[in-house]
């Protein structure tokens, strides 16, 4: 903005005579002020969100990462699931507590826990996970993974077997070294006990496939791993825990993407 007192020193300049020594002192002063730089409109910074409730009838945690705020679209989704997982854990907390008293039995707070954590953060992709803990009032808290796949180009969520070609071509690309992994995991796990606690299904190799699938990157430019997260009993028994599993892109897994999303892909 220029100063206020420009206008009426430019006009001064011009209706004074040359010789007039005040016209000639005035008009450089007038002119030797800068403009001042336009200033950037303010802006609000992203930031992770982080939601944590705790009272008597239940407790409630759920968060997301500054990337994933920083996307308006995947912001608001994840805004929208945050309402309606409180909403429910309320609904449900509320009628857990009624059907204790009714029943004579004591209360335990129900609760629900999600917390989005970045898996991969490419140009065209940001990918997320989470472990999503719950309790509801039985023998002890359950919980299972979640992923969300979230294309930037497109400016929507993908599940990430929607980049291959089908569930089946997926699975039979990386079900050899899942398994294999998923075996060496099981044997550490169960060193000095039964394997599997004599349950035969616990023997046997799972579809990886139908497990929660995320892709991850090493280069920060492309996928090149891909990672299968197994819950409780879906491999063992529930005091094994979970499993985690990681695969790398081969050239079998290349052969099952979708065209258009090869560019997305890179073997190891």
């Amino acid at each position: 903005m220029r100063p206020t007192t420009l206008l009426p020193l430019a006009l001064l300049a011009a209706c004074s005579a040359p010789d007039d020594p005040k016209a000639t002192r005035s008009a450089p002063e007038a002119t030797s002020t800068a403009p001042e730089a336009p200033q950037p409109p303010t802006q609000t910074p992203v930031t992770a969100r982080d939601v944590h409730e705790d009272n008597d009838l239940y407790v409630f945690d759920y968060s997301y990462p500054a990337a994933a705020g920083a996307i308006p679209a995947l912001k608001d989704l994840l805004d929208k699931e945050l309402e309606k997982a409180r909403a429910d854990l309320k609904a449900e907390a509320a009628n857990g507590r009624a059907e204790a008293k009714a029943n004579d039995f004591p209360y335990h707070p129900h609760s629900h826990s999600v917390e989005w954590k970045v898996v991969t953060d490419l140009p065209a992709w940001l990918s997320l996970s989470t472990l999503v803990g719950f309790y509801s009032g039985g023998a002890h808290p359950n919980y299972a993974y979640d992923t969300i796949l979230w294309d930037r180009i497109a400016g929507k969520r993908r599940a990430p077997v929607d980049l291959f070609t089908s569930k089946a071509a997926l699975s039979a690309a990386i079900r050899a070294p899942f398994c294999k992994e998923l075996d060496r995991q099981r044997a550490k796990k169960r060193e000095g006990y039964e394997p599997g606690g004599g349950i035969p299904e616990f023997e046997e190799c799972i579809d990886p496939a139908e497990q929660t699938v995320i892709l991850g990157s090493s280069n920060g430019k492309a996928f090149d791993r891909i990672g299968v997260l197994v819950a409780p009993y879906a491999a063992g028994p529930y005091a094994e825990g979970d499993y985690e599993v990681t695969v790398p892109v081969s050239a079998r897994v290349l052969a099952a993407v979708k065209p258009e999303f090869k560019g997305t892909f890179v073997a190891r």
